[in-house]
């Protein structure tokens, strides 16, 4: 049986720009796939291709054995897309969109009637449905959006990004509706920059950078590789440079110390990877005393895929994103999106 989503070597330009340079990972049916990885990874330009809303450059892609690329009218029949900007016209209700969108995937009225109840009722949207959208908040527009995506009833369900913005309610009511609509069979695939989603919901996760896939597993194989019984700790904001590579070198002296790593991204930080030890905090603190040399603050963690991320690029997601965002070209990403 064909896997729900097939990607292998997909690669995209989109002028000088290397968008995605290899990605490739499958989504077997029925279960939440994260795509993981900092604003400017390549995470909305591989969906973007699978949803037949860009041409690769090279790669095969498939939706249900189907390929995007030679039959794409096909495959979008079995995709639902929910972007990350949401498109609503302010001056239509709830249920005036949903029945437009039912119309222009051709639904009967009767089955569109069906569907669209059962939508409003499943996203909690009965109370707003025959409201303009002007008046919704950003989480009853996401919901809404989601509703719209899924009167066709794809067999795959593909989110850029759907609870950016969202307060932690809202965040949480679109997290419950996934798992449901998963429970029910529907494959979702959803890409985030946001750890704690991606951990919460995902049953395999592939975590980009750079338009490579770097790491695929379920997110506690992905920690057990990083080392499962590790530590993380966090020294921040060393300076100057020469300051963080003294205590770095010192640190690593350490016989509990596995990795010290720099981030001159984040103040000149240094992260942390240790073996278990019960004191190996106050060892650290202690040392750096002994030594003379000041600290911002440190922060003790469990392995999280931030530390998976990390152990794979040198930096944590954070950083990867603060150092995207000094190097990012507004022009040029807005130029991107509108093709």
């Amino acid at each position: 049986m064909a896997p729900a989503v097939l990607i292998e070597k997909l690669q995209k330009r989109y002028g000088s720009v290397e968008a995605v340079k290899d990605v490739s990972f499958q989504i077997e049916a029925g279960e939440i796939f994260g795509l993981l990885g900092p604003n400017g990874a390549g995470k909305t330009t591989t969906i973007r291709c699978l949803c037949t809303l860009a041409t690769p450059d090279a790669g095969r892609l498939e939706v249900c054995g189907i390929s995007a690329v030679e039959n794409p009218k096909l495959a979008r029949q079995r995709l639902g897309y929910v972007a990350q900007e949401v498109a609503i016209d302010k001056v239509l209700t709830g249920r005036e969109l949903l029945q437009l969108q039912a119309a222009l995937y051709h639904i009967p009225n009767k089955l569109a009637k069906e569907r669209i109840d059962r939508a409003i009722s499943l996203l909690g949207l009965d109370e707003w449905a025959d409201k303009q959208t002007g008046k919704y908040s950003g989480g009853l527009r996401r919901r809404l959006d989601l509703a719209a995506g899924l009167l066709h009833q794809p067999a795959v369900l593909v989110l850029d990004e759907p609870t950016v913005g969202l307060d932690i309610e809202s965040r949480i009511a679109v997290w419950d509706f996934l798992r449901r609509l998963r429970d029910n069979g529907t494959t979702v695939l959803i890409t985030s920059h946001y750890l704690e989603e991606i951990d919460a919901l995902a049953d395999r996760v592939a975590i980009i950078d750079r338009g490579v896939v770097i790491a695929t597993g379920t997110p506690s194989e992905l920690k057990d590789r990083v080392g499962g019984d590790r530590i993380t700790l966090r020294i921040r904001e060393f300076s100057p440079l020469e300051e963080a590579e003294k205590t770095r070198d010192m640190l690593r002296s350490l016989p509990f110390v596995r990795e010290a790593i720099i981030n001159s991204a984040q103040g000149n930080s240094l992260n942390l990877v240790v073996t278990p030890q019960s004191d190996a905090l106050l060892t650290i603190q202690h040392a750096l005393r002994e030594a003379g040399l000041p600290t911002f603050g440190i922060a003790q963690s469990r392995p999280s895929l931030d530390d998976v991320y990390l152990a794979a690029t040198g930096q944590t997601l954070l950083d990867a994103e603060l150092a995207a965002a000094g190097t990012r070209d507004p022009k040029a990403e807005r130029k991107q999106n509108m093709r």
